[in-house]
């Protein structure tokens, strides 16, 4: 079981977008994927279908182990796609289990539990909160791996060294295995030299670790949460879609290419 956070301290880049249809990527090609709903707005949860009600059982619950994985996990009306949803008690976890030294290990310690009663998922995505809280420091310690979605916009880079110093201290503390997964461009817009701008500058700063694959601006992708649908399965034509699934593939390859190395 991969473990894959999707992270960065800016709101608005694409971070739920990239979870939710990545994830329907990837399990449209047979992988089993659980999306993990780790932000207070639920936004995760919303855009597959999973109305409020149904959350009886939430990520909050997890990190402050007042239940298992397996026991707030739900299904989707994605074949192979579930979701342990999200909502706003979140916004109280940081506050709730402040004094605890062992804070940071909470979700990391759920996965062990969930590995050991034999989870059957191949890829977990995390989708965090717009922020460098408690839940998202958790994020990253029970992650393999770090996936950066970055908005092509003005200030991009400070965003990036941001984010990138943060996997850093996690790393030198809390979790020495954490891997950047890779960088993945979004809200590209071809007609806007600054998106063209944003991506070299960044290609140039992290060569082989930012995607070949760019997400494009796109209606599509913006439309399908009010459906409680991914994008893929909203409009799959649609070139935001088409992207999703090439990001996916370009993603299943540098995974095939890590564990043959």
């Amino acid at each position: 079981m991969r473990v894959i956070t999707v992270a960065n301290q800016k709101g608005g880049v694409g971070k739920t977008t990239t979870a939710i249809n990545l994830g329907t990527a990837l399990a449209a090609v047979g992988r089993r994927v659980l999306i993990m709903d780790c932000d207070a707005q639920g936004n995760a949860s919303t855009g597959l279908g999973i109305e409020p009600a149904a959350r009886r059982k939430s990520s909050y619950d997890v990190l402050i182990g007042e239940a298992t994985m397996g026991e707030a996990i739900l299904s989707t009306k994605v074949p192979n796609l579930d979701i342990l949803p999200g909502d706003e008690n979140l916004a109280g976890v940081e506050t709730l289990i402040h004094d605890d030294p062992r804070k940071n290990f909470k979700l990391r310690e759920a996965f062990e539990a969930f590995r050991r009663a034999g989870a059957k998922y191949d890829v977990v995505l995390i989708d965090c909160p717009p922020s460098l809280s408690t839940v998202t420091i958790n994020a990253m310690v029970a992650a393999n791996a770090v996936l950066v979605p970055l908005q092509c916009e003005f200030l991009a880079m400070e965003g990036l060294s941001q984010i990138l110093r943060t996997i850093e201290l996690v790393r030198s503390g809390l979790n020495p295995d954490l891997e950047i997964q890779g960088v993945v461009l979004t809200m590209y817009d071809k007609r806007n030299n600054l998106s063209d701008q944003v991506a070299t500058e960044v290609r140039t700063y992290l060569g082989s670790k930012v995607y070949q694959t760019v997400i494009p601006r796109n209606v599509r992708l913006s439309e399908a949460p009010s459906f409680g649908l991914p994008a893929i399965l909203y409009d799959h034509k649609c070139s935001g879609s088409e992207a999703y699934i090439m990001l996916a593939q370009e993603l299943m390859q540098r995974e095939r290419e890590r564990l043959a190395a």
